[in-house]
């Protein structure tokens, strides 16, 4: 009788031993399929999104590194100490194998101190909705530089980048827009690149804006609106000429009294600089009609007799 009832407390002990392990087995596999679920699943890739705007430029880096040798060997000489390769290699590890969504100002420190320069006073020519008609103007006339005719924007003009946290670490099959998401390399690229741009501005400025455009010349959420006009040092600048662009035949939406010119004449006279603003800049205004001499609006003012 006591072998029995010993047998049956061992009998016991072993099912409540054996209900323990399985509990417990039950409770790691749990952890493991919860982990799995949700924080154990691999990153999906940005690249296996579908972006909306272009990808990577093909062959990017001969692009970089051939703009960035002809500026400083061809064009600008004096800025002859530039290290090409140096700056490739930092707006690469600026991009690459990283989220295109998350990029920060601090990925392109190193890049912006390696390839900034002087800009001389009374040169800096700023533009809104008029990029076409300021770079034929600054390519005729060498008295003005736009960003994209400073090192930085000389190389990246019209040029597409992004990364991705997968191999090889670039996308060239699409990149985000800045309506997918702000921190993009492109958008903050351009913002640094404005913001220093407009920090080395000195002595007359000149801000080029298109007055056909409908919703007005002068626009806040623009770069010039948002970085550049705020960037100004008025320690440096002693005034801003504004020359407001009319199309060739096209529609004069606003001129020098207009609404969105008196916001952004409020906007200096509160930052404490000169302000002059000039409707079709003559000499602006003559390059736009090279391509249509004869339209009315190219025609010589006539005194009456």
């Amino acid at each position: 009788m006591p072998f029995q009832q010993g047998s049956a407390r061992t009998r016991q002990r072993t099912v409540l031993l054996v209900g323990i392990v399985v509990l417990l087995v039950a409770l790691v596999l749990a952890v493991v399929l919860a982990s799995v679920l949700t924080h154990g699943k691999p990153e999906i890739s940005p690249k296996m999104m579908k972006w909306k705007d272009r990808g990577t430029t093909k062959n990017l880096q001969e692009v970089i590194l051939g703009r960035c040798y002809n500026y400083v060997m061809a064009q600008y000489p004096e800025l002859g100490d530039k290290d090409c390769q140096k700056i490739w290699e930092s707006l690469k590890h600026a991009f690459v194998y990283k989220n295109p969504c998350n990029i920060t100002s601090e990925d392109y420190q190193p890049l912006l101190e390696l390839a900034s320069h002087p800009i001389p006073c009374n040169k800096s020519l700023f533009w809104s909705k008029t990029n076409d008609l300021a770079h034929r103007y600054t390519k005729s006339n060498q008295n003005f530089l736009t960003l994209e005719d400073t090192l930085l924007g000389y190389m990246a003009d019209r040029v597409s980048w992004c990364g991705d946290p997968s191999a090889p670490g670039i996308n060239y099959e699409s990149c985000p827009k800045r309506s997918e998401c702000e921190r993009n390399p492109r958008s903050v690229f351009w913002k640094m690149a404005s913001k220093m741009f407009a920090e080395a501005a000195c002595g007359v400025v000149q801000v080029m804006l298109n007055g056909s455009v409908e919703a007005g010349a002068f626009r806040s959420s623009s770069i010039f609106g948002s970085i550049e006009i705020f960037n100004l040092n008025p320690d440096k600048v002693s005034a801003v000429h504004i020359w407001l662009m009319h199309d060739i035949g096209g529609p004069q939406s606003e001129s020098c009294s207009g609404h969105s010119i008196k916001r952004l004449k409020s906007i200096l006279e509160e930052r404490n600089f000169m302000i002059t603003c000039e409707d079709n800049y003559r000499p602006v205004q003559l390059l736009q009609c090279v391509h249509n001499p004869d339209h009315a609006d190219c025609r010589p003012c006539t005194n009456a007799t």
